[in-house]
């Protein structure tokens, strides 16, 4: 990780008196960001803020947090779903960095997607492209546009520690405001069963309002980056140098060492531009008897660079549905039902 991340990581999750102490410095600061947000939520709740339409039924996936929640894949997860269903979604996001963009058309080819600061203009344009539905990846603090359903997404790694708001912690918002979505899903990737259930409770009982679902990402195959070759995870005992550049780094190093592996980690900060000579050192760091792993988010950026002479793999991602499969597909019928309601209106150019 790079200096500047290593450095937020430990303000935001380090132990210890000097962690302490800069949080404590940071406090002031985190409670005007908190008054700044919860005057511009009660300000949209008033409708003082303005909200415009959308051009199709949008559905938004987003959370709480700075990363670490799998928004990337659940959101890829539901315009499949939609896709299965005969819609025809778009992704629209405001696109921090080329790998989101990248991994949307990996997980769902032929799914369009946009990546444009004003999002209303992003899904007028998938109107025009002959999209019927938009799926809005990082949409909950985006309160400019209407939607028909809102999710949003909480790490039950994230929910069982202290939950600072910026900057002396990576919680956008207080968990409280997840009240105003349509859904609560709990995502867990390294957490036990038990974690999940404890975590179920603190936002049952702090969030009274929207349903709630948990959602396991586990790992299922790993994946030449370059050439796509699949392979079971067979872990055990194998020597890993693990890559990652996404929020919360070590539930990805927690993934491998679950399976077996014995596991050197190198993170960056979320959204990393890698280097010519980040991706010369991480080659170097792979043992000769080893393998190098690494998350989609950074395979679609380095699967063309590696210089070898280990080969590059990522672990794919398998969601799987634990409790509240109903809700989920309550929630996207209601976008389904809003596209049919829409058919007979269709978007067209100005």
């Amino acid at each position: 990780m790079t200096d500047v991340g290593r450095v937020v990581e430990r303000i935001w999750l380090g132990n210890g008196i000097g962690p302490a102490t800069v949080r404590a410095a940071l406090w002031p600061l985190e409670l005007l960001y908190g008054g700044l947000v919860a005057a511009r939520g009660v300000m949209y709740d008033q409708r003082l803020l303005p909200t415009r339409a959308s051009a199709l039924p949008a559905i938004s996936v987003g959370n709480l947090t700075v990363g670490g929640t799998g928004k990337t894949p659940v959101a890829a997860w539901i315009a499949g779903r939609l896709g299965n269903a005969s819609a025809k979604p778009a992704i629209v996001l405001r696109g921090y960095g080329e790998d989101e963009v990248a991994v949307h058309r990996a997980l769902n080819p032929g799914v369009p997607v946009l990546a444009n600061v004003d999002r209303a203009a992003a899904i007028q344009r998938a109107a025009w492209d002959g999209a019927d539905v938009a799926v809005l990846d990082d949409g909950f603090q985006h309160r400019q546009i209407a939607r028909v359903a809102d999710l949003v997404l909480l790490s039950v790694e994230q929910l069982l520690r202290p939950r600072r708001l910026i900057p002396a912690g990576p919680w956008r918002e207080r968990l409280e405001s997840a009240a105003r979505a349509d859904l609560v899903i709990l995502t867990r990737k390294s957490a036990s069963t038990e974690d999940a259930a404890r975590a179920r409770a603190l936002v049952a009982l702090s969030v009274p309002v929207p349903p709630i679902a948990l959602v396991q990402l586990v790992p299922d195959v790993l994946v030449d980056a370059r050439t796509g070759e699949k392979r079971p995870l067979e872990l055990r005992g194998v020597r890993v140098h693990a890559i990652a550049a996404v929020g919360e780094p070590e539930l990805f190093r927690r993934q491998l060492e679950q399976l077996g592996a014995e596991v050197s980690l190198t993170a960056f900060p979320d959204h990393h531009a890698f280097t010519a000579s980040d991706i010369a050192a991480l080659a170097r760091a792979v043992p000769a008897d080893g393998a190098a792993i690494c998350t989609l988010k950074d395979a679609v950026k380095l699967a063309q660079r590696w210089p070898g002479p280990s080969r590059l793999w990522y672990v794919s991602q398998q969601l799987l549905v634990e409790q509240g499969q109903e809700d989920i597909d309550r929630l996207l019928q209601r976008v389904l039902d809003a596209r049919v309601a829409r058919a007979s209106t269709p978007s067209t150019p100005g």
